[in-house]
């Protein structure tokens, strides 16, 4: 029977990791610093930046990755970190000063960077109902249907709108009119973005212009829209300045299952207080089943599905990656700030 069992425990080992070290290893202690974040922690100890979410469902009082305050303890194992609840009656200031003193006794290990995430620039985004671009291609040399790199284009931008020689635009094609999945109103018109040009001759309403870079097949009727460098940047996160709450109502691909590296589009603008960088998280209400709980409840944890960060907003909308996805997300699924 001991054989049977040893065997038994070697088999979990190889093909549970950190399996037997998480039953028997005491876990070191790391004290929060100032800058320190849980997708940062995560990285840092278990080689996994992704793994904050799990993080939140066994942290009940951790609500928001940036809410880790200085002085607070975490628990750090082989497979897993686990926060301990932030000592009540403890100032901030007193925190840190403890976090400093504490550092002398136990084992400390050099905090995380915080967490921003790359991005190129062609992500799209929902052109609102009220916005109108600054022109349009209007054909290609030769009456060719599509242009690539370096064809000649003609647009309807010339002096009178105040342009001159050598201006740049990028080129986008509209993908029809997105509404809103709750209750119909429509929102703007997806865009997506198929390359630049440089304008080199200039009429009274009208130019000639050059494709500087071409991602995709162009073609007239393409609009103009003022440049936008294409290089890939660095969105760093920011923590909302309100409580935000809203919906995703279109996807970049336009697909029906979205996932962690999907693009999104949002309907929360800078007119709800939304910033480039804010974090959200997806969720989902859980129905309550009266014929069993005869009224003693009426609402149950929404199920957290994965969280997204704002990359670029509007006024009314905004364009986002969404960077964890524990189970399928749908368009329509709700944002929120904070989880409850």
């Amino acid at each position: 029977m001991k054989i049977r069992f040893a065997v038994l425990l070697l088999t979990l080992a190889l093909f549970v990791p950190g399996l037997t070290l998480a039953a028997n290893e005491e876990p070191t202690i790391y004290v929060i610093k100032k800058g320190d974040t849980l997708w940062g922690l995560s990285e840092r100890f278990i080689k996994d930046p992704r793994y904050w979410p799990n993080m939140w469902s066994k942290n009940g009082q951790i609500t928001n990755p940036n809410l880790i305050y200085p002085g607070q303890k975490v628990q750090v194992f082989p497979d897993r970190l686990e926060c301990e609840p932030r000592e009540q009656g403890v100032s901030s200031s007193a925190a840190t000063k403890q976090a400093a003193a504490t550092a002398q006794t136990e084992t400390m290990v050099e905090a995380s960077a915080e967490r921003t995430y790359s991005v190129r620039g062609n992500e799209g985004f929902l052109m609102e109902t009220d916005y109108r671009p600054a022109g349009f291609i209007v054909t290609i040399l030769h009456d060719r249907i599509v242009a690539g790199d370096d064809d000649i284009v003609y647009t309807d931008i010339g002096r009178v709108h105040g342009v001159k020689g050598g201006e740049k635009f990028s080129i986008y094609r509209k993908e029809g009119t997105v509404s809103h999945p709750l209750t119909n109103e429509i929102l703007g018109a997806k865009v997506v973005p198929l390359g630049t040009l440089q304008l080199t001759d200039l009429e009274h309403n009208a130019s000639r212009a050059i494709i500087t870079k071409a991602y995709q097949e162009i073609s007239p009727g393409s609009y103009l829209m003022p440049y936008r460098d294409d290089k890939r940047r660095e969105v760093a996160l920011k923590m909302p300045a309100r409580e935000l709450k809203g919906f995703i109502i279109e996807s970049y691909s336009g697909g029906t299952i979205i996932a962690a590296g999907d693009i999104v589009y949002i309907d929360l603008g800078n007119a709800q207080g939304a910033e480039v960088g804010n974090m959200l998280y997806v969720v989902r209400d859980v129905t309550v089943d009266q014929h069993y709980v005869e009224g003693r409840i009426d609402r149950l944890p929404q199920e957290l599905l994965g969280a997204l960060v704002i990359l670029e907003t509007g006024k009314k909308t905004a364009t986002a990656l969404v960077v964890k996805s524990i189970d399928a997300i749908y368009k329509g699924d709700k944002i929120v700030s904070l989880t409850k």
